[in-house]
């Protein structure tokens, strides 16, 4: 096991792990962040997205080594001192969620989009959303969600803690 540090929502983790363990298990059974979902393992639904410099990752496949040292963005970690990030709120605001097990990486993911997008058309969200599985089928309030917190504002959609020159935009 080799020492890694991981730097998660602004605070830096020493942590010793395999070479092959998967960021996804660190974040849920290390540092108890366990808004970052398990859902299929394979990377193909989208419940484990987090961001990594500012780009949305699957954690399930993502072995914790290769990130070492950039900025991880968790659902936990886009709120800034009690405030819901513009994607959280809007997400509530359209009651874009049932279940809401598929939630923390549909936002994440739509933040990673609006970050290199302000203004994305329909399609170009449904492009950038594909992969985030919502098995209860609330497609259209995330799409609505997602346009709302467009629409808020004109600028992309801030990180915390991720600056344009770490790679926060695409």
């Amino acid at each position: 096991m080799a020492e890694i540090l991981l730097h998660i929502n602004g605070v830096d983790h020493h942590l010793h792990a395999s070479e092959d363990e998967m960021l996804l298990y660190i974040l849920r059974e290390r540092l108890n962040l366990t808004g970052t979902k398990y859902g299929c393992g394979e990377g193909r639904c989208g419940a484990c997205t987090v961001l990594v410099d500012g780009r949305p990752m699957r954690s399930c496949h993502t072995p914790a080594a290769s990130v070492a040292a950039k900025k991880i963005t968790t659902i936990e970690g886009l709120s800034d001192n009690g405030q819901l990030h513009r994607v959280q709120q809007a997400f509530l605001d359209e009651e874009a969620f049932q279940c809401a097990y598929c939630t923390p990486g549909m936002i994440i993911s739509a933040v990673g989009l609006l970050a290199g997008n302000a203004k994305p058309t329909r399609e170009e969200i449904v492009r950038g959303m594909n992969g985030n599985i919502c098995r209860c089928g609330t497609y259209s309030r995330i799409l609505a969600a997602i346009q709302r917190a467009a629409g808020e504002s004109g600028a992309k959609a801030a990180i915390p803690g991720v600056s344009e020159r770490s790679g926060g935009s695409r």
